[in-house]
């Protein structure tokens, strides 16, 4: 299975990055900084190409807020050497979680267990 896996990242970006992104990394990338999760970011020479080779899977979301700003060019100072001032009620970063079990499931939800709840203010429609 190690040999399918390796063919499978050298073709394929949802396995990892492609054999020209890893090509092309090694000949003109700069190494600026690294994630908590171990996603590492990449310059070139004269910083007109900015991206991130990541830890794992391939999910835009597990991007924190201060890498995206610097990778789209919101702003130009690495999160590494000036991160940005964080209110005390923003909660820490989290990934995309649509698809997993702990995705949001509103009250009355299929997936939110227990039995759903009587609707009162809501009459079914009934054709004639």
């Amino acid at each position: 299975m190690g040999i399918l896996n390796t063919l499978l990242s050298a073709v394929t970006w949802w396995n990892g990055s492609t054999l020209n992104t890893r090509i092309f990394t090694a000949r003109k990338g700069i190494k600026v900084g690294e994630d908590d999760q171990g996603n590492v970011f990449y310059r070139n020479a004269d910083d007109s190409k900015r991206w991130v080779m990541f830890n794992g899977e391939v999910e835009a979301s597990r991007v924190s807020p201060d890498w995206h700003g610097w990778l789209h060019r919101t702003f130009d100072d690495l999160p590494s050497e000036k991160p940005l001032n964080h209110k005390p009620w923003e909660k820490p970063h989290q990934e995309n979680l649509t698809g997993t079990m702990m995705a949001y499931a509103p009250a009355g939800s299929i997936r939110a267990g227990g039995e759903p709840k009587e609707r009162r203010d809501y009459e079914a429609w009934v054709p004639e």
